[in-house]
């Protein structure tokens, strides 16, 4: 029995089993496609084969775990991101062990690869004179100057994902009477944010220059198309770049479109807005993901330590009333 080739296996897994079967979001399948675009990349370059002339054999435990580490080695990244990759390369390999039983082993040892333990630090946020200097960074007298503050004020206002801003249409933003920007979120989940008057001057003005159709994208690239993640990220980096200058704090700081968002969230909890809107406010599943906010900051920290007056109390120590307490105490 032959080998089966990588290209059908891979193609059925985005057909059937992505789209007909389990009906994924666009986001899943963008995320699932982005990892193995640069799996065959680094397949073809390793192997000095045709990504469609890749077989499954080539794609065992040791290669894959050959290719994780390159993306933290070469491409830098976290292992968030590591995990994020991993994660789809494991619902890959389940869906060829359902359907050739022949791989059941070697996609059996895929899937026992663990993820990777990371460290939770506290979030990288922008402060509010931060957010003025990059939203001044664009130049208003170009068309790209002027997407890019739109853009940007946009994104540090609302908190919207990367991927929810870049899927923007014009026909996504109310600008009347409770001006507000709609996007279809994270597990598939619709959601209106409001925008505040000087934001929303900025849009009219933007959206009256691009005329476009209402199903065209809001913050369109040179060719008319969506902007790609590369793209916006780019576009972040050469404005703090810009920016840095009059703001040497920027220059400390690795900031990415989701920093904004970062940003856009401790914005809000600064002003005092309850956590649980906050959580609505950024599409959060569960307001125990808003909560790395109140570990961020520090001047919120001291705050609350300002309450904490010392009591004049001499503090005492816990003295076990048994022997067998005193056991475990001791451990």
């Amino acid at each position: 029995m032959s080998t089966p080739t990588l290209p059908p296996l891979l193609q059925r897994f985005f057909t059937d089993r992505l789209l007909d079967q389990l009906g994924a979001s666009p986001h899943t399948v963008a995320s699932y496609r982005d990892t193995f675009r640069l799996l065959l990349l680094y397949a073809a370059q390793q192997l000095k084969r045709a990504p469609s002339k890749l077989l499954m054999e080539d794609l065992d435990v040791h290669f894959l775990a050959k290719f994780l580490d390159h993306l933290e080695r070469d491409r830098g990244n976290t292992s968030r991101t590591r995990n994020s990759r991993l994660s789809a390369l494991h619902a890959f390999f389940q869906f060829v062990a359902l359907n050739e039983p022949a791989l059941a082993l070697n996609c059996q040892r895929i899937l026992a690869m663990p993820a990777k333990r990371c460290e939770h630090r506290p979030v990288e946020f922008l402060t509010q004179e931060e957010m003025a200097a990059l939203i001044s960074a664009p130049d208003p007298s170009t068309w790209i100057g002027r997407r890019d503050r739109a853009l940007l004020l946009v994104a540090l206002e609302t908190g919207l994902r990367n991927s929810e801003i870049r899927s923007l249409r014009n026909q996504d933003l109310e600008l009347g009477t409770g001006a507000h920007v709609r996007c279809l979120g994270k597990g598939r989940k619709s959601r209106c944010t409001p925008l505040r008057p000087d934001v929303v001057a900025i849009l009219k003005e933007w959206s009256e220059q691009q005329c476009g159709a209402p199903d065209d994208p809001l913050f369109p690239s040179l060719s008319g198309n969506r902007l790609s993640a590369d793209a916006f990220q780019r576009l972040v980096a050469r404005h703090v770049a810009t920016a840095a200058p009059g703001c040497p704090s920027l220059k400390t700081k690795h900031v990415t479109p989701h920093t904004l968002r970062h940003a856009a969230a401790m914005a809000l909890l600064r002003r005092g807005v309850d956590s649980t809107v906050i959580a609505l406010w950024l599409g959060h599943e569960s307001i125990e993901s808003t909560q790395v906010y109140l570990h961020a900051d520090m001047e919120l920290k001291e705050r609350a330590l300002a309450y904490a007056t010392p009591s004049g109390q001499v503090p005492g120590r816990f003295r076990p009333p048994d022997p067998l307490l005193a056991f475990l105490e001791s451990l």
